[in-house]
């Protein structure tokens, strides 16, 4: 509050958030222009950058209020916008038995990656994260499960560092999947959207199965990414009773959940205008990158070092689990 009252203190932060967002994304560019693909998202190396930096300099103490600034308010605001970019009409288009699958395999997915986290002796907060991740959407539903759980900056790139190898591994052996278990075009989509991260991913996952697959594939995905809103929900209403503190219903389901929800009832009456949908979604992204930044400027890289190995085998062995039961889900439906 005393940075708010005092908004110059928030600037050499900000500034030097906002700078290290845009070197990331200007190397997502150089990435997207000399490869054809950007294999490390805006996003990823946002924090990976910031993360450097905060390791290979001591950041002076003026820097801390308007990077604190971003990694919370900047983020809550990216999350609600987010909501503007979903629509519940894709529940009705999916069909009430693969809508049901999908909750199912969310569900099961979030606590089986939650258990391997936590044998694999990872903490409350960064197992959450992990399964969250791998469960729903990747980084977003890492940046969006961080605030409601409390996670520590560390805890957030720990978690994140998991969807930049993964990501890629999965795009590179799913075509090579499809043609193994002699999987349909349908199939294959329904399978890429249920097991890959981002929706950009999920079309290069589904393309080999060619236009159906990529409809299917990007139909599931969202369907998959409506979770976010009621396992957020879910998280801030449990934390409130780990910690046994008795707070209010603000207190446990966070003003921009509430947003986010908000946003997303709009859409789907069809109450934000067509020309603003495509602003707030890159707006949202931005936004959420800038967070990213700032974050990574919090953390100390010798944290992320000692949890990274067992962080990415939580996240395999967890999308091992997703892979299983997804096709499993395929089988029992019968998708042709």
């Amino acid at each position: 509050m005393s940075a708010l009252r005092h908004p110059l203190r928030l600037l050499p932060g900000l500034l030097l958030s906002v700078l290290v967002a845009g070197l990331a994304l200007a190397a997502a560019w150089a990435e997207q222009a000399w490869f054809g693909e950007a294999w490390l998202e805006g996003l990823v190396l946002a924090i990976l950058f910031g993360a450097a930096i905060s390791s290979l300099a001591r950041l002076s103490p003026a820097f801390r209020p308007g990077i604190d600034f971003c990694a919370k308010a900047v983020l809550e605001v990216a999350i609600v916008l987010l909501g503007a970019s979903i629509s519940i009409s894709a529940l009705g288009e999916a069909g009430l038995g693969l809508v049901g699958g999908i909750v199912g395999v969310v569900a099961l997915s979030l606590l089986a990656g939650y258990a391997i986290s936590r044998a694999l002796g990872l903490s409350p907060g960064l197992s959450t994260l992990v399964a969250c991740g791998n469960s729903i959407c990747g980084n977003s539903a890492i940046a969006a499960a961080a605030p409601v759980i409390r996670a520590e900056a560390s805890e957030v790139a720990a978690s994140l560092s998991f969807t930049a190898f993964l990501s890629i591994l999965v795009v590179l052996l799913l075509p090579v999947l499809y043609v193994a278990i002699g999987m349909s075009p349908v199939q294959s989509g329904v399978f890429a959207g249920l097991t890959v991260y981002a929706v950009p991913q999920v079309l290069a996952a589904a393309a080999p199965a060619g236009a159906i697959g990529i409809q299917v594939g990007t139909l599931v995905k969202l369907v998959r990414v409506l979770m976010l809103g009621p396992v957020i929900f879910l998280l801030g209403l449990a934390h409130g009773r780990k910690t046994g503190a008795k707070l209010t219903f603000l207190q446990m389901v966070p003003w921009f959940i509430i947003g986010f929800l908000a946003m997303m009832a709009l859409r789907s009456a069809d109450l934000i205008p067509a020309a603003a949908l495509a602003p707030m979604h890159e707006a949202s992204g931005l936004l959420t990158v800038v967070a990213m930044a700032a974050l990574g400027l919090t953390v100390d890289i010798r944290s992320v070092m000692k949890s990274g190995g067992r962080v990415i085998v939580a996240a395999l062995l967890s999308l091992t689990v997703l892979g299983i039961v997804s096709y499993a889900l395929i089988r029992f439906l019968g998708v042709a």
